[in-house]
Formats: structure tokens, C-alpha cells, sequence
């Protein structure tokens, strides 16, 4: 994973990383785990993997971490790609998102907890089986996420790239999860810095777009 530059890292929210000074800078509090979190690629990510990605962390323990890029579609439909080994069912306009660069099984992220196999944050489910696949692709609904890869990290290393400054984390939020919107890497981004802005400095209220006084 590669970065723009060493030791300059912005740093915003509840990230860990370094600050222009130099200076170890923590958020909020250290996290024992990121499961439930957002990854948000730092502006000097420049691993063409997570360029400008969010990341959903499904499961962070000291064995590794498991995640799925939220704001990654392909240029695929989930029915074309079945199409492709024959199993497609009718009609199935459905976006395919690419989760990251391990490949896998299909995963899916919805709110049905009839066909989840386990609960990231609270209303929003993850399922990998066939069977669960199966019926979520037949549904309609827009909580519906399809992916095919997932990113991941070894003992240690998803630690090690926090500490370098790669990502930025926030607690991750259903409407975020499900958005389409082609610019969540920045709203996300916005989030955070308000977020910061309102623990650090007190301020409550804030312009639409901080940059226009």
C-alpha cells in the first residue's frame, strides 16, 4: 500500500495517524476493534485498490480484518455476472460492486435479517451463503448491496497502516452503507471533519459547504 508522501498525514475525527507537526495523533479513543467502522482512504492513499474508497469493516481481530468497499460498482450487473456461469436469474439489473481486491464468494449487505448470516451494525446484515444470495438478488429492494472480491488484512496489518496515517475511521451509518451517491468518499470525508471540528473546538453548526463564508 503506498502513500503520496511520509510523515504528513492529515488527520481528522476517530483516525490515527500523524499530523503535519510530526506529532502521533489519536482520535477519540483507540479502538480495540474497527468492526462496524468505516476505512475512509486518507488524500495520500495511492494504492489504486482503495484510491478514494470507503471500506466497511465486517470483522477487525488480532487474527485480521475483513472489509468491503462500499463505493466501488463495476461496470457489471450481479445477473450478468451469473450469466456468466450460467445461474443467472431472469431480470437481474442489480449493480455489482466490487468489495476489494481478494477474491471470494459473493457477498451481499442489506437490512433482511431472515437471510443474514451475521449483524455488522445494528439493522444492517452481511451473507455470503448461496441460499441467502439467492433470495436477495430476487428482491427489489434498494437496501441491496452485491459484491464480488473483499479486502483484507493479516495479523497486525491493518493496525500498522492506521498508525501510518492510510485511513481515516468513523462509526459506520446504514445510509452511507447503501448510498450510490458517486461522491460518498467525499461527504464521508466531510463527515469526519465536522465531527472533529465540533469535538475539538466546540462548534455545533456548520454551512452546508464549509469552504463558501
Amino acid at each position: 500500500m503506498g502513500f503520496g508522501r511520509e510523515g504528513d498525514e492529515a488527520v481528522v475525527g476517530n483516525a490515527t495517524g500523524v499530523l503535519p507537526s510530526g506529532e502521533r495523533f489519536s482520535g477519540i479513543a483507540v479502538m480495540d476493534s474497527l468492526s462496524g467502522h468505516f476505512l475512509v482512504a486518507s488524500p495520500q492513499l495511492v494504492d489504486p485498490n482503495f484510491v478514494r474508497t470507503v471500506v466497511l469493516v465486517i470483522e477487525h481481530t488480532p487474527d485480521g480484518a475483513l472489509g468491503l468497499v462500499i463505493n466501488r460498482p463495476t461496470n457489471k450487473t450481479v445477473g450478468e455476472l451469473l450469466s456468466e456461469v450460467g445461474a443467472a436469474p431472469p431480470d437481474c439489473r442489480r449493480p455489482l460492486f466490487l468489495g476489494g481486491p481478494v477474491p471470494g464468494p459473493l457477498m451481499s449487505i442489506h437490512c433482511h435479517r431472515q437471510w443474514a448470516e451475521m449483524e455488522v451494525i445494528p439493522g444492517v446484515f452481511l451473507s455470503a451463503k448461496k441460499t441467502n444470495i439467492d433470495e436477495l438478488i430476487r428482491s427489489d429492494d434498494e437496501t441491496i448491496k452485491v459484491f464480488v472480491g473483499h479486502s483484507g488484512w493479516g495479523p497486525g496489518q491493518l493496525d500498522r497502516e492506521m498508525t501510518e496515517g492510510a485511513w481515516l475511521t468513523t462509526t459506520a451509518q446504514s445510509d452511507v452503507v447503501f448510498s450510490v451517491d458517486p461522491e460518498v468518499w467525499t461527504e464521508v470525508c466531510r463527515r469526519i471533519g465536522r465531527d472533529f471540528l465540533g469535538q475539538t473546538l466546540g462548534i455545533r453548526q456548520f454551512p452546508p459547504d464549509p469552504t463558501v463564508n
